[in-house]
């Protein structure tokens, strides 16, 4: 029988070894439970509706909800990368550090896609983790996740890589605002105990670098039952990156409708193993089609890294921004082609989205960062006690969309200056660029938030 921190090795080019032969897992925890912090959320829950609560004279009130779940830091000045579920729908957010410190937190920006969200505590030279390469762990090799489960502070269990590029059907929606969303999964699968609390924390390998941000547990109980997975640092810190500098992902699109290879496909394109992605089709004026790919090609490489299915096909061009040229190794006619792609945004350009563009707009509507204000009605003034505001009408990809903000949200005030309605929005806007913002609102039903964000 071996304890916990001393297991026999087996796999010595990723573990710490010591001269007794043991794998100790001391040095990894050390270097990252001091990176890992435990978030925790409050939101409102409004009733359901009940007739019979009306007739009585009965009135319902709005329920206060408490969660909690774990975050890594990720840079000195306080940026923290976590799960897009444990923030969702958080109307105010709080951070304890290892050493018990208490800091208010902020929601930079959020990735339904991914599971990932990146907030931010005001404060300097914390102690931020250092990543790790995804690509490079090996299915067999020891890691550690680090979290806070059940509210326990500060915990590490040690588990095996079990799988690589899991797709496990997590990410369908918005589940905020039903919305459809590009779905990223290729999990890095541990039989590390995690449990609720851990999601976003650190999965780090025997070096103390962060692999891995942990997700979702395979269970039918809601515990741990022997399988875990995380979010891969190849796409966590990539997404991370992007809303930090933008507020929002750049993601990169090739242009091709994707299927994993079949045993009759391999055979009938003469493939020695079952493996790759068949293209089995093109968009019209996309990337893959305008590099010279073909309808029928077989992708085995993107860069210098081999793909073996369609999971592992989306990590890899996750990395990439829109506008970045990769070569993509394909399988076509019995021999290997590299065909050089530059990789499209979602409008089908080979360039990066402008998000933050200032606000635009006459009249009664302005249009900013993918947000169209207009004019609260009547009803709303009177409901909510105001004189006026900006209304969100509408909302499409941008900032305010990735904050988590809300379609009928009304802002009230930027910077405690009084907005009272969408030219008011716009000029403010248009002399904070560069600047810290704080907008604070009301939604209809009378809920009061606060955003914050960088310009």
């Amino acid at each position: 029988m071996y304890s916990a921190s001393q297991v026999p090795v087996y796999n010595a080019g990723y573990s710490s070894l010591p001269l007794d032969g043991t794998l100790d897992f001391t040095m990894a925890s050390e270097k990252t439970v001091n990176s890992v912090v435990h978030v925790k959320t409050q939101s409102t829950m409004q009733p359901v509706f009940n007739p019979w609560s009306d007739f009585f004279g009965y009135r319902q009130e709005p329920q206060v909800q408490m969660s909690s779940g774990s975050g890594v830091i990720i840079s000195t000045d306080g940026y923290i990368i976590t799960n897009n579920h444990v923030v969702e729908g958080a109307e105010k957010l709080s951070v304890t550090l290892n050493n018990n410190k208490n800091y208010e937190a902020t929601v930079i920006g959020r990735d339904p896609s991914t599971d990932i969200a990146v907030i931010k505590i005001d404060e300097k030279n914390l102690p931020a983790i250092l990543w790790g390469s995804s690509d490079d762990v090996k299915i067999g090799q020891w890691v550690i996740a680090v979290g806070n489960p059940f509210d326990l502070t500060s915990t590490v269990t040690a588990g095996i890589v079990s799988a690589k590029a899991r797709n496990i059907n997590l990410l369908g929606s918005d589940r905020r605002t039903n919305e459809e969303i590009f779905p990223i999964e290729s999990f890095i699968q541990t039989d590390a105990a995690v449990n609720p609390g851990n999601s976003g924390g650190a999965l780090v390998n025997t070096r103390g670098e962060l692999i891995g941000v942990n997700t979702a547990i395979a269970s039918r109980t809601g515990a741990f039952a022997g399988y875990s997975f995380a979010v891969p640092s190849s796409i966590a810190k990539k997404v991370a990156q992007d809303i930090i500098e933008f507020g929002h992902v750049q993601r990169a699109f090739i242009g091709v409708r994707i299927a994993d290879v079949t045993e009759d496909v391999a055979k009938e394109k003469g493939l020695k193993e079952v493996s790759g992605i068949l293209v089995a089709a093109l968009t019209d004026g996309g990337a893959a089609a305008e590099s010279g790919m073909r309808e029928g090609d077989v992708i085995m490489k993107v860069g210098d890294v081999m793909v073996k299915n369609v999971p592992q096909l989306q990590e890899q061009v996750s990395k990439y921004r829109p506008g970045d040229k990769v070569k993509v190794t394909v399988w076509r006619d019995g021999k290997m082609q590299v065909v050089d792609v530059t990789l499209r945004n979602r409008s089908g350009k080979a360039q990066l989205e402008d998000f933050d563009s200032v606000a635009s707009g006459s009249g009664e509507t302005v249009t900013s960062m993918g947000a169209t204000f207009g004019a609260p009605s009547a009803e709303d003034l009177d409901k909510l006690g105001i004189t006026g505001g900006a209304k969100v009408m509408d909302l499409q990809t941008g900032k305010f969309k990735s904050l988590g903000m809300q379609k009928g949200f009304i802002i009230t005030k930027i910077d405690g200056e009084t907005v009272r309605n969408a030219q008011d929005l716009k000029s403010l806007l248009q002399t904070r660029q560069g600047s810290y913002v704080e907008i604070k609102g009301f939604y209809t039903n009378g809920m009061e938030a606060m955003y914050g964000f960088r310009l």
